[in-house]
């Protein structure tokens, strides 16, 4: 297993990072299970376990933190905050009061007394940056989180958080946390750049574009229909099922898996760190771990450019996030003006 930096903050994180999203009753709902592949991740020599307070409710944040009882010290324990956990309109986003609270939610289910990582899981459009940034600054200063960093934010917001940083005397986020893979290439325009510009180490999510690059998912195939309705409508995008069809091939050609292909690619890129895999079951964590040697050259890498342009998206990612700019229609069109009607 590699190590690199995690950006400027001093710590070393393998290249191979494990997320906990499918542990719980989202994926894999045996505890026991689930430990055993925290426990074959780390013997590996992956040494960050990423999971946040909303999956699965918490049940991913107890299962970690059972795993963890005995290996605490071993581990770079990243976790977020900003999903709803309750119905009451505060249990969610990004204010001080919101982070406060959950935040010893998150230590309690974890078993631990502090957080290397405590990420913001989205933005929040309805929250000052400097208020989140204040409170993330008073847990950086009580010993409760080491490290904090964002994840999904543009790269606009992400500027805009280091200013604020700046001029305000506060903590600045270390860290951002991207959808990446052969399929999804978007942030390599300005987040990846900025990520750069200011020392930040990146984490990637979804190198497998959402399980399409595993080779499962392949045209006329697609026979998981829970995957392909509930929240995972890109796996059954025409253009994206094309692009695999079109890579499919330079795997085969280059003898090595497509899920392997893809995590090679993303690793690949200069301004990434590590890259996230969230398994299910223990094969396919095997099968992930099978693939760590793999580094690809130049001309499989200029043959993906070919099939799928730097910089491009091949369609949106169902889970990635999209600013009110462009899901709220009012601030995309200009209101009509009402005229009044004349009499004569």
């Amino acid at each position: 297993m590699e190590y690199r930096n995690l950006g400027r903050t001093g710590i070393r994180v393998s290249s191979y990072s494990l997320g906990a999203m499918m542990f719980g009753a989202m994926g894999n709902p045996d505890h026991d299970d689930a430990i055993r592949i925290i426990h074959r991740a780390l013997d590996a020599g992956i040494n960050v376990i990423d999971t946040a307070d909303m999956y699965s409710r918490g049940e991913s944040e107890e299962i970690v933190g059972k795993a963890l009882r005995e290996r605490r010290d071993d581990v770079v324990l990243a976790t977020k905050v900003h999903g709803p956990m309750g119905d009451d309109p505060n249990q969610r986003g990004n204010s001080r009061r919101w982070i406060i609270t959950e935040v010893e939610n998150s230590l309690r289910r974890l078993g631990t007394d502090r957080i290397d990582l405590y990420q913001i899981h989205r933005p929040d459009p309805d929250v000052d940056v400097e208020e989140t940034l204040s409170a993330m600054t008073d847990l950086l200063r009580s010993g409760k989180v080491r490290a904090i960093g964002t994840s999904t934010f543009p790269a606009s917001e992400i500027v805009e958080a280091q200013w604020v940083a700046e001029r305000r005397g506060l903590a600045r986020f270390r860290t951002e946390q991207s959808p990446y893979s052969i399929l999804d290439r978007g942030i390599e325009r300005e987040v990846l750049p900025t990520c750069r510009r200011y020392g930040m180490g990146v984490f990637v999510w979804s190198p497998l574009a959402g399980g399409m690059l595993t080779g499962r998912y392949r045209k006329g195939r697609q026979s998981d229909t829970h995957r392909t309705t509930y929240g995972f409508a890109h796996m059954s995008n025409e253009r994206r099922l094309d692009a695999v069809e079109a890579l499919v091939p330079l795997a085969d050609q280059a003898g090595i898996s497509l899920a392997h292909m893809a995590m090679a690619f993303v690793l690949a890129h200069p301004d990434v760190t590590s890259a996230l895999v969230g398994p299910r079951t223990m094969d396919h964590l095997d099968d992930l771990l099978a693939g760590t040697e793999v580094v690809l050259d130049d001309d499989l890498l200029d043959a993906i450019d070919a099939i799928v342009s730097p910089g491009a998206d091949v369609s949106p990612l169902a889970m990635a996030y999209q600013p009110p700019a462009i899901t709220t229609p009012s601030q995309r069109r200009r209101p009509r003006i009402q005229r009044a009607a004349v009499t004569i």
